[in-house]
């Protein structure tokens, strides 16, 4: 097999037979199928979503990528309990998952948020030298390098100059990038292939090895036996409107489980795979992120440059990251206060907006449930601690800007006005509803979360589930905690880690 099987083509049932089948083609289930099927196993990868080759990624309209790859149109929510605000989560469905609609940041967990894993959580293996190999070996595989200064826009540096003004200068970003432009468009998929996502970067080593990718299938259950996984079944999307169609079946002596911190605890319940008192649903975290847009007299056409290209760390210890994005102009539009000719003036005045967003190192938690369909029904709290750094993170960069000489700022509280300078002073934005608080996020983790006892973990150190003998979960979901920075690179090292452990235990397995 030489290229991505398309089952909305196949006719009849469909019935297969390999090693490992893994759940799932984003950045976990791909990386691992990936060094699995190099070390010689069978490998078959099965995607519920469409396989979208780049090119023609990059020349969707907006409202076409949502509606072809973003999981629920991009309109999926952790409802907000006990005070805190409902968060937007978004996610990929289609052959490389979410890694085809990130920005490309690639940031390691900084060190003070990765000393507890070992020290606290007994993962004595998690360390910054125990995972230094795996995270070298992913940033060689996607070419992570630096974004050139000169590729910020001018949003970013206007708001680079407030910055350095109150004492916490950006630094530049990290990407999985080679020969970017900087058009921005890294939401939407990259018009140029410059954005190395996993189906650019590692799905032609999985089918130059051997492997075999189906997409357009939907996994229902995990088939097992006592805990003993035998493969897995599901539906063919191979109806009129991507419905339900035939049978899948995929018989295989291990499975990996990759569907992402939303869908990876869905599918294991269903499939009688989390028991009384099972961790599996529990512990999510979503990084959940602010933005503040604000407007200046000079043009800034923030679209112009790199969508991420800087950041700040320097307020890591009260877990806020300060990082520059800048989201589609019709997309700034539509959020702006206002209706009707108070909008349309507003939307008008688009070149003069700058925009920069925080993100907030959270302890959540969420819990993640069997919906009434065939999504999830989330929902997520803050402790008093995320609420404080929600709040402060979006406060930093309100002053930022108005540092950098803004006239106005919008705050991502819903029915407020634009603010200068005075009025935000006056504003008391620590008393607002969480309700009001606009908040989005790319980033659930920990659903599935890795431990040292069944008793408060859903995977063991090496991702094998714990009610299981022979599934492994491999994705976002088994991080022990939120990292603070953008996951994708943690996740892919994560899974070369999990792969090839599992790849050593079928070696010795084999070999006695």
């Amino acid at each position: 097999m030489s290229r991505v099987e398309e089952a909305r083509h196949q006719k009849g049932p469909l019935s297969l037979d390999c090693d490992v089948v893994v759940i799932g083609s984003g950045a976990g289930g791909m990386v691992a199928a990936t060094i699995l099927a190099e070390a010689g196993l069978d490998v078959i990868v099965l995607e519920e979503g469409k396989h979208v080759p780049n090119p023609v990624q990059g020349k969707l309209r907006q409202s076409e990528s949502l509606r072809h790859l973003w999981r629920d149109g991009g309109m999926s929510v952790a409802f907000g309990l006990g005070g805190a605000p409902t968060v937007n989560v978004t996610a990929g469905v289609g052959v490389g998952g979410s890694s085809i609609l990130t920005g490309g940041v690639c940031l390691r967990v900084p060190d003070a948020i990765l000393a507890p894993w070992s020290r606290e959580l007994g993962l004595d293996e998690l360390t910054p030298e125990g995972l230094d190999p795996y995270y070298r070996e992913v940033e060689e595989a996607i070419h992570v390098e630096e974004v050139p200064v000169e590729m910020q826009s001018r949003s970013t540096q206007l708001y680079g100059e407030g910055a350095a003004k109150l004492g916490h200068p950006i630094r530049p970003l990290t990407r999985n990038t080679e020969g970017c432009n900087g058009c921005g468009r890294c939401n939407f998929g990259c018009p140029e292939g410059a954005k190395l996502s996993v189906d650019l970067s590692y799905l032609p080593r999985l089918l130059a090895a051997g492997g075999r990718l189906w997409s357009d299938c939907l996994v229902e259950s995990i088939v097992h036996d006592r805990g003993r996984a035998r493969g897995v079944r599901g539906r063919l999307l191979n109806r009129p409107g991507r419905k339900r169609g035939d049978r899948l079946e995929v018989r295989a002596a291990r499975v990996v489980v990759a569907c992402g911190g939303l869908h990876t605890p869905l599918l294991l319940k269903s499939s009688g795979l989390a028991g009384l008192g099972s961790q599996v649903g529990r512990n999510l975290t979503l990084h959940p992120g602010f933005r503040v847009f604000a407007e200046f007299d000079e043009e800034v056409r923030g679209w112009s440059g790199a969508m991420q290209s800087a950041y700040s760390d320097a307020y890591e210890h009260e877990n806020v990251t300060l990082m520059s994005l800048f989201i589609p102009g019709s997309v700034i539009a539509a959020t702006m206060p206002g209706a009707g000719a108070a909008l349309h003036a507003r939307a008008e005045r688009l070149p003069y907006i700058a925009m920069f967003g925080a993100m907030i190192h959270d302890e959540g938690p969420g819990v993640v449930r069997r919906g009434l369909g065939r999504e999830p029904f989330v929902t997520y709290r803050m402790s008093p601690r995320d609420k404080r750094a929600m709040f402060r993170g979006i406060r930093l960069n309100a002053e930022t800007f108005f540092a950098a000489g803004a006239k106005r700022v919008y705050l991502p509280v819903l029915g407020a006005e634009p603010f200068t300078a005075d009025e935000f002073r006056r504003f008391e934005l620590e008393r607002v509803p969480g309700s009001r608080i606009e908040s989005g996020s790319q980033h659930p983790l920990g659903s599935c979360q890795m431990g040292t006892s069944a008793g408060r973990s859903a995977v063991d150190p090496d991702g094998l589930l714990w009610d299981a003998e022979n599934v492994y979960v491999c994705d976002g979901s088994v991080l022990p905690t939120s990292l603070g920075v953008n996951p994708q690179l943690t996740i892919m090292a994560m899974a070369t880690r999990i792969a090839r452990k599992l790849a050593a235990r079928v070696r010795h397995r084999r070999a006695s």
